[in-house]
């Protein structure tokens, strides 16, 4: 799933937390103070947190719970993953990764968006600066498709991936159970206009 504003990942809706708008006209993306960098392990325990706020929204993902950084590491493509970072001491503020949708090598450049954004950075730009990144850096790596599973509920994901090329391809209703109650799932989709013409 992605998420944007707050959370995203897991297998499910893609779309995360509410993800962060375009910060202030004029303004560098991911707001001022904030670079895009790659992942590295030790921004685990940041991005953890990161992660458990999305959970915690009830409006990100299915995930009930962080999974440990063994799994998460397994589950995530290699690159890109990439983290965004305050200049200003606060850490990490952002993160967005890709999964791979199958192991069918017809499917090999097709992945899954994760994009978080701790709520207490929202309306900074952070999710548009990081999606940015993900999507320049995922057609680098060969990716020609890149789609994400957005609660409907969650508008400001929905958003955010339209505003970056994302396209509706439809609903999948009741898709799955979360805390007793049937969701549905918007899928969305971004075909590169440079990989794989």
């Amino acid at each position: 799933m992605s998420m944007a504003g707050a959370p995203q990942a897991g297998r499910a809706p893609a779309g995360g937390a509410p993800a962060g708008g375009p910060g202030p006209a004029g303004a560098p993306p991911g707001g001022p103070g904030v670079r895009v960098r790659p992942l590295v392990p030790a921004d685990w325990p940041a991005v953890a947190a990161i992660y458990g706020a999305g959970i915690a929204t009830g409006e990100a993902t299915f995930d009930a719970a962080v999974p440990s950084w063994e799994t998460w590491d397994a589950g995530h493509l290699a690159r890109p993953r990439l983290v965004a970072a305050d200049d200003a001491g606060k850490g990490v503020v952002g993160w967005a990764a890709l999964s791979p949708v199958s192991d069918r090598c017809a499917y090999a450049g097709v992945a899954e968006v994760s994009i978080y954004v701790d709520p207490a950075a929202a309306g900074r730009g952070v999710g548009s600066a990081l999606l940015a990144r993900l999507v320049a850096a995922a057609e680098e790596a060969g990716l020609w498709t890149l789609q994400a599973g957005v609660f409907p509920e969650n508008a400001a994901s929905l958003t955010l991936h339209r505003r970056h090329g994302f396209r509706v391809v439809g609903t999948r209703e009741r898709l799955g159970q979360l805390a007793g109650k049937w969701r549905d799932v918007v899928l969305l989709e971004r075909r590169s206009a440079v990989v794989g013409r």
